[in-house]
């Protein structure tokens, strides 16, 4: 048990709930708020991440980017604790549930609705689940080119954030893109301080993630722009959308950044490097809590 906990990677999923989150303070600001649909969201992203975790243990492995060389961050599958058929039949069995949870909410929140809601969304559902196991299941895993980070962006800030919004209120407001790309660029930003700590046994092993791609000095500063621009979209938003000064509540979380921006500048080791993934998770939670509850007050 304790290994497919591992497996699971709990320090995850606060991240995966931040797009939720962000998208239910929206609606819940503009008197859309149900618990129903809030629960099965949550519970749907968190089967996906988990879903996403299980098969990037199994795809790392089958491919040979895990290799015994690992020796931060060890995975199930790597270390042998778990067989790669056993976490093959773990990742279809998540699929499942996903796919079934993800069922669920839709008909809750569009069974009284159009029939065109309900078909969009099921594409999407089916897309992220889709995308949750290619990133390094397969033959030619977008992962290992650099494509990541644009599938977190877009799934983890646009379509999480807009996609929730929208489950409670049946409208779009392009205006939520702007809070939107803020819990996107920074679940890129947790992927980032994932590659940078991995960035020479991917080298060796050939998964050219973007620290790969750029070396450890420009992805560093890739990672400070991921922050700045991930906080200033959040200024932006409320610059525009000013009406208490309890919408500055999510400055708080600045601090949090800059000490794990600085964290992955200096760290030389993995094992400098890993603790700030955690933190980094934790920070985009709490910039969330923060930012949505500046939003109710």
């Amino acid at each position: 048990m304790n290994s497919w906990l591992s497996a699971a990677r709990p320090r995850t999923l606060p991240l995966a709930l931040a797009s939720i989150l962000m998208g239910s303070f929206l609606a819940a600001a503009r008197g859309a708020f149900r618990w129903d649909v809030f629960g099965l969201a949550a519970l749907t992203t968190v089967l996906l991440q988990v879903l996403s975790n299980f098969a990037n243990d199994y795809g790392d492995t089958v491919n040979g980017v895990d290799t015994t060389e690992r020796t931060v961050a060890v995975r199930a599958v790597q270390s042998g604790r778990i067989t790669a058929r056993q976490m093959l039949r773990a990742v279809v069995f998540f699929a499942l549930l996903a796919l079934l949870s993800g069922f669920l909410l839709l008909y809750v929140a569009f069974h009284d609705g159009q029939l065109r809601d309900l078909l969009v969304f099921l594409g999407l559902g089916i897309l992220s689940i889709f995308a949750a196991i290619t990133y390094t299941v397969g033959r030619k895993p977008y992962g290992y080119i650099g494509l990541g980070d644009l599938s977190v962006l877009l799934f983890f800030g646009w379509v999480g954030v807009l996609g929730t919004y929208y489950l409670y209120t049946r409208q779009m407001d392009w205006g939520l893109l702007l809070p939107a790309s803020s819990c996107g660029l920074f679940a890129v930003g947790v992927l980032n301080v994932n590659n940078i700590r991995d960035i020479e046994s991917d080298r060796r092993n050939g998964k050219n993630s973007i620290p790969v791609r750029l070396g450890k000095v420009r992805a560093t500063r890739y990672h400070w722009l991921l922050l700045a621009g991930g906080f200033m979209c959040a200024v932006v938003y409320v610059a525009l959308n000013y009406q208490s000064v309890w919408q500055w509540l999510f400055l708080v979380s600045l601090p949090l950044l800059v000490r794990v921006g600085r964290g992955v500048a200096r760290g030389q080791r993995p094992a400098d490097i890993d603790p700030y993934l955690k933190q980094m998770a934790l920070t985009t939670l709490l910039f969330v809590l923060t930012f949505g509850i500046g939003q109710l007050l």
